[in-house]
């Protein structure tokens, strides 16, 4: 018993020994194989790093976006002019654009010169010319028209009906000295589809050699230059003295909507220098119902001329 306890404790050591032995004792490379241990190994570590992008794409964050506050285009200082028209629009609409789907309240708005009186009248009409709502404001008087937005409200009784929104002004002597209407289609519920204005920043009257406050002798006043009419209305042209009773007018037909050009001459008398306004119109032939001032007027662009004998 004795002897197997022995031989069995020689055995246990002589592990132990092999153990300590093979953990403390490393194997020396042979010198020439040194670059080649550190050229793998740097291998091997490119590898893994570049192994671990594929797994792991990157995600392009973006950097965070801010809403834009909504904002109207205002004209710009060198606007692109419509071909053969130049003069910016006394009252020109920004929103709504023509046909507009609209449900109350209406917000207008639109870039105005406020003429003489310093004052614009916001009408809302129906279908038939009713007058849905009406508003007066001052306006400040800029060359080139001055911001302003409304809210323009109306009831209706059927689901939906035409309607047109129409903005005026007038002279020192009450004499109507600019008018424009935007068609739209009014709706009692629903949601606003507003279309955009096109090219509507420019007045629908050029006149040739002609400009506001000249003076014009010898009894009749030559015109000639382009118009875009309306509608397929007459247009009535008019010389209107202080006291609103036209001196002298003339009536032009236009075969269509396009753009055309115009010749006409208008003879006055008058027996001592005279200001007058030069007035264009056309009337909504749609309007059933008249406003005893603005009349069915659709358009009207006037100039300031001083007539001598």
């Amino acid at each position: 018993m004795k002897l197997k306890t022995i031989i069995l404790a020689s055995l246990l050591g002589l592990l132990c020994g092999c153990t300590q032995l093979i953990e403390s004792t490393p194997v020396p490379l042979p010198t020439q194989s040194l670059p080649t241990v550190v050229a793998l190994t740097g291998q091997a570590i490119f590898a893994t790093s570049d192994a671990l992008t594929r797994q792991v794409p990157l995600t392009e964050t973006p950097l965070p976006t801010e809403t834009p506050i909504p904002s109207t285009p205002l004209p710009t200082v060198t606007p692109t002019f419509a071909a053969g028209f130049t003069e910016l629009a006394q009252i020109h609409f920004l929103s709504p654009g023509p046909m507009s789907s609209v449900v109350s309240p209406i917000k207008l708005q639109a870039m105005l010169v406020s003429g003489e009186s310093g004052k614009v009248l916001f009408d809302l009409l129906g279908e038939d010319g009713r007058l849905l709502q009406r508003i007066l404001k001052p306006v400040v008087y800029a060359p080139n028209g001055a911001y302003r937005s409304i809210a323009l409200s109306f009831e209706i009784r059927a689901v939906s009906e035409a309607g047109y929104i129409r903005i005026s002004t007038r002279d020192k002597s009450g004499r109507i000295q600019a008018l424009n209407t935007m068609p739209v289609l009014l709706y009692s519920l629903g949601n606003n589809q507003i279309n955009p204005v096109g090219n509507m920043e420019y007045e629908r009257v050029m006149l040739e050699g002609l400009k506001d406050r000249d003076e014009v002798s010898g009894g009749s006043l030559n015109l000639k230059g382009r118009y875009w009419p309306f509608n397929e209305q007459p247009v009535v042209i008019e010389l209107i003295p202080e006291n609103r009773l036209p001196i002298s007018s003339r009536i032009l037909r236009f075969s269509g909507i396009d753009t055309q050009s115009f010749e006409t001459t208008i003879p006055y008398k008058v027996t001592e220098p005279t200001w007058v306004r030069l007035t264009i119109r056309q009337d909504n032939p749609w309007l059933t119902l008249s406003d005893p001032e603005l009349f069915n007027y659709i358009y009207l662009y006037t100039m300031e001329l001083l007539l001598k004998p």
